[in-house]
């Protein structure tokens, strides 16, 4: 277990590695959802989101991580070094700049404000590490609902960047910003 949270309502959040063997088909169902598209992979066979998973637990810089919420599973988070990634190539790149990505796909169970208890819960996790000064995310710029979700979660709008495989819109989370309740 790399991070475990209680949230009041919910559950304990719980983030564990991705094991791209053993949860391959896991994140297959979730990604081939049509309101999950801008993930990018609902194309994706079962075997190619295992190779896919294995490049990315190959990595030093970047990581894949099961969200349970009690023992359910609930999502996947991903966690990258921008200078380490394609989307640095595209801006000027912090010190103390940190990526992330958030799928959350409850399934059929009914978790009403998940995404809203689950976020901030990630963002703790994340600023607890002091060199982490600036959250980056760089979502589809099709993807309105997380754009949104971004930006009442305190972040705020940089450039739209062209990543080859996605129009996308970066965002930031500024530590300050973040430990002064803005977000």
């Amino acid at each position: 277990m790399v991070f475990s949270e209680k949230l009041a309502g919910l559950g304990e959040l719980i983030m564990i590695p991705l094991d791209p063997a053993a949860h391959a088909e896991l994140v297959h169902g979730w990604v081939v959802k049509p309101r999950n598209q801008f993930w990018g992979m609902g194309s994706h066979t079962v075997e190619e989101i295992a190779e896919v998973y294995a490049f990315v637990d190959g990595l030093e810089t970047h990581h894949a991580y099961l969200l349970m919420l009690d023992d359910a599973p609930i999502g996947i988070f991903q966690t990258y070094e921008p200078v380490h990634d394609p989307v640095g190539e595209c801006y000027d790149v912090r010190p103390g700049d940190f990526g992330m990505h958030l799928l959350l796909d409850a399934g059929d169970r009914d978790l009403p404000h998940l995404t809203s208890t689950v976020f901030p819960a990630l963002m703790r996790h994340l600023f607890a590490d002091p060199a982490h000064l600036r959250i980056v995310a760089e979502p589809d710029v099709r993807n309105e609902r997380m754009i949104s979700r971004l930006q009442r979660e305190g972040y705020t709008l940089g450039d739209q960047i062209d990543l080859g495989h996605k129009r996308a819109q970066l965002t930031f989370l500024d530590r300050s910003r973040f430990e002064a309740g803005l977000s």
